[in-house]
Parts: structure tokens; sequence; C-alpha cells
């Protein structure tokens, strides 16, 4: 899997990335793992067309220390539709700003 990593992200720091995925983010059931919609102007053309897949998203999980964005979009809705894949350049531009932001919002000196 292709995936964005940040870690050696200190115990009070990651409480505070909890925290923001608990209320910014969709649980996924699983525990420490989330999922980050994708705004419409980044779908690629086949994503645009399967309306009734949306919305897509990628996966950010948690770790004792780390957090690991998924590079891969999919849709929550069938796990065997042609939509989901890896991320084009776009949409891994917004993971990454996504992440990014999120750190620099928190103050997390990672």
């Amino acid at each position: 899997m292709r995936y964005y990593l940040i870690d050696e992200i200190t115990p009070r720091d990651m409480e505070r990335i909890f925290g923001f995925l608990r209320d910014n983010a969709t649980a996924s059931g699983l525990d420490n793992v989330f999922w980050i919609n994708v705004p419409e102007s980044c779908l690629n053309e086949t994503q645009q067309d399967h309306a009734d897949c949306r919305p897509y998203c990628f996966a950010v999980e948690l770790g004792r220390d780390m957090i690991k964005a998924e590079l891969f979009i999919r849709t929550l809705r069938g796990f065997n539709c042609l939509c989901s894949g890896f991320s084009n350049e776009a949409q891994k531009h917004y993971v990454i700003h996504f992440v990014d932001e999120m750190i620099r919002e928190l103050g997390v000196k990672a």
C-alpha cells in the first residue's frame, strides 16, 4: 500500500490528533482508523461518473506515535467497483495537504 507517514509524534500530540479526527472525520468501525472525504474537485473521470458510489474517501490510521494516510481513494458503498484506486496527483496533493494542515493547525511538532 502507498501512504503518507509521519512518525515520532508525542503521546500528547497523538491525543490532539485523535480528538481532531474524532470530531472532523468519519469513524471506520476499526479502532484508530478514520475516513476523510475527498472533494469532488479532486475526483477522476471514472469517480465523477459514478455518482452512486460517492462519497470517496481515504483512510487515516493512528498508531502509538504515528499517523498514516493511505494514498488509495475508495468508495464505502462497495469494494468491488473499479472507481476505487490509487490516488491521482490532485488526490495525492489533497491527502498530504490535509495531514500537513491538521498538524500545523494543532501545533504538532513532527
